[in-house]
């Protein structure tokens, strides 16, 4: 009981913040991951250019994510190799070299050529239908279109991504998807200052039909032969930026 004599508590405008006031777990991982997927974004729509150097206030301004959970995504994006973090100082977004892309595509090729030749002995009839038939209506509307429709040409990017995400999910391997999907970013860093034309769009497609065809065919040698093609014809293309 308060008597007269004494005075009551009152809340300090200042107090400390207790366990009781910060955001749930759950909440933070949530915000950590819209975090991650909006600097990733920021970096591929060239809000952020490849190899700038800027600090934490800059991309809390330019990509409105808040400070907590921009730390908790620039750690992962560290740890992936997308930028280098500077104490006090700022952060490094990752320029691709020629070493770096060699490096991209030689990773990519260890994995995904076990991929392929596991796609083609275990994948559904139907699964490699469907991505035979959106290869093929894609060429053809590229071919009977404008020369380089920006939708369009967005639209194989999209397909390539969803074909090599595809091998690669039917490893059932969460490591391998793990890194398969790091290297899917290290490929659209990579692509970020190259020009998309509808030849090129054209040969990687030509190209993703001849492993899809040796799987429908059930034919894993022929599969893991034209994926190393592919990714050989690939390499020389990226390196023809340098």
């Amino acid at each position: 009981m308060v008597t007269k004599t004494q005075k009551a508590p009152t809340r300090s405008r200042n107090r400390q913040k207790g366990p009781q006031d910060e955001p749930p777990v759950s909440t933070l991982a949530t915000l950590s991951d819209q975090a991650y997927r909006k600097v990733l974004a920021g970096l591929f729509d060239r809000t952020v250019p490849a190899g700038a150097f800027v600090s934490q206030k800059t991309l809390i301004d330019l990509l409105d994510v808040p400070l907590q959970p921009l730390r908790d995504a620039l750690r992962v994006l560290e740890a992936e190799g997308i930028v280098t973090i500077h104490p006090r100082s700022g952060i490094q977004f990752l320029q691709p070299d020629m070493q770096f892309v060699h490096n991209t595509y030689q990773f990519r090729s260890l994995i995904e050529r076990a991929a392929a030749r596991r796609f083609a002995e275990t994948a559904d009839d139907a699964v490699i239908a469907q991505l035979i038939d959106a290869h093929n209506d894609l060429l053809s509307r590229l071919g009977e279109g404008n020369a380089n429709d920006p939708d369009m040409l967005a639209e194989v990017g999209l397909l390539d991504q969803d074909f090599h995400a595809k091998l690669n999910a039917n490893l059932n391997n969460p490591l391998l998807q793990t890194a398969s999907r790091r290297l899917q970013n290290y490929v659209r860093l990579i692509q970020l200052d190259r020009r998309i034309t509808r030849p090129y769009a054209m040969r990687t497609l030509r190209e993703h039909l001849d492993i899809l065809e040796a799987c429908a065919e059930r034919n894993a040698d022929a599969a893991e032969q034209a994926l190393v093609g592919h990714f050989q014809a690939a390499l020389g293309r990226m390196m023809g930026g340098f």
